[in-house]
């Protein structure tokens, strides 16, 4: 069983804000399990491994022998979370994120311990609340407190709209933890505004106040912008194990460290050897192997991810692709290049327009994966097998280009 001291030592571990470590401390040392809680509002189908840093810090807890409550928004959801948003969310109808929130659970479930997973959903006690109660809960709070908000602060400097139901979003958010008795409650550093409040709100119901820890936003495959299926850099937990372990490969050395921090569940000691491994001149091809390994065995199991290693292999290193190829080094701005650009600057295509047909035809391949979403960005620093159809390849490699 390990200390109270040990425990924290790893559930500090790429954490940004931790709001009380002593409150923490101390709550570990009382043996009682805790409960951990987080809330996913169900507005897209699928999860990706910017949503996997929490999943794998609430994994993280139950291993050591906590529960985690895995909180679906439903209710929030119909809100929209305005956290790091510059304008409402379009409102989602109740039938679409019950859709949504139906593929959650399969999904989670490749994360977590399901014995020691409780999901629950944030209607079951908003839906009871009346409109009395909610004036009560909305009575307790500022608007000049409201406006603190980093987000709804822009907006009201720029006089961009800001609906009255926005508002109650935070509000619910803090009342969730009031109704799960939550001790610990996760979430990106945007949603640090809400987890505070949630404190506050405990507090006024006469329940010692959660614990807060924030976690950094995971950046895409192109190592610059937050992980999105809208900017096509994401890597999603039901992408075939193949895809998902080509994704990985690709990233470049400097973005594997900080996915294996974010993503591993290996502890701190088994990252710093790897990590030492690599400073004393072992490859950091061996080390993006080993992440690669990991990930796809946690949601496609042991023998996907040796089948998905042994066909990267085989694609990379045995020879099906040329062992003589034209090397093309271009500079590209830090965000990356995207690639049907890329396609034509690496001379396999004349113009962007034949680059986007041959694509949309399924002709263009990168390290071997078949590029299917046009928008796709290949990060800056990267180096690349780039193939068009059976016999055209380069070797492209990405420079940021200098700054003026």
């Amino acid at each position: 069983m390990s200390s109270p001291k040990q425990q924290l030592r790893e559930l500090r571990r790429g954490v940004v804000d931790l709001v009380r470590e002593e409150e923490l401390l101390e709550r570990l040392g009382t043996g009682r399990p805790l409960r951990v809680k987080c809330g996913f509002d169900p507005t897209a189908p699928d999860l990706h491994l910017g949503h996997v840093v929490i999943l794998t810090k609430m994994r993280q807890f139950q291993d050591f022998g906590h529960e985690v409550i895995f909180l679906i928004g439903d209710f929030t959801g119909m809100i929209g979370d305005p956290s790091g948003r510059s304008k409402a969310r379009p409102t989602l109808t109740e039938e679409k994120l019950k859709e949504n929130a139906a593929t959650y659970a399969e999904q989670v479930h490749r994360v977590l311990d399901p014995k020691l997973t409780r999901v629950e959903f944030n209607s079951t006690w908003m839906n009871s609340l009346s409109a009395a109660d909610l004036v009560r809960l909305a009575g307790k709070r500022t608007l000049a407190r409201m406006l603190e908000r980093d987000d709804f602060k822009k907006r009201f400097g720029e006089g961009n709209p800001i609906g009255l139901h926005e508002f109650m979003y935070p509000i619910a958010q803090g009342y969730d933890s009031v109704a799960l008795e939550a001790d610990v409650e996760l979430g990106g550093t945007d949603q640090t505004f809400n987890l505070l409040l949630g404190r506050q709100i405990q507090a006024e119901h006469g329940q010692p106040s959660q614990i807060v820890l924030t976690l950094p936003l995971l950046e895409g495959t192109d190592g610059v912008q937050k992980m999105s299926k809208s900017l096509g850099n994401h890597i999603a937990i039901m992408d075939p194990p193949a895809e998902m372990y080509g994704k990985l490969m690709s990233v470049s050395d400097e973005l594997m460290w900080r996915y294996l921090d974010l993503l591993s569940l290996r502890t701190q000691a088994e990252l710093d050897e790897l990590r030492a491994g690599v400073e004393a001149g072992g490859n950091p091809r061996d080390a993006k192997m080993a992440l690669a390994h990991e990930l796809t065995r946690r949601f496609h199991g042991e023998q996907a991810a040796r089948n998905a290693a042994n066909d990267f292999a085989l694609r990379h290193r045995r020879g099906e692709t040329p062992e003589e190829m034209r090397e093309v080094s271009l500079a590209g701005p830090d965000g990356g290049i995207r690639v049907a650009d890329l396609v034509r600057r690496a001379g396999l295509a004349k113009t962007n327009g034949e680059a986007m047909r041959l694509i949309a035809q399924g002709a263009v391949r990168l390290d071997g994966e078949r590029v299917s979403d046009r928008a796709m960005v290949v990060p800056a620093g990267s180096s690349s097998v780039l193939q068009v159809g059976k016999r055209r390849f380069a070797r492209v490699s990405i420079e940021s280009a200098p700054s003026a």
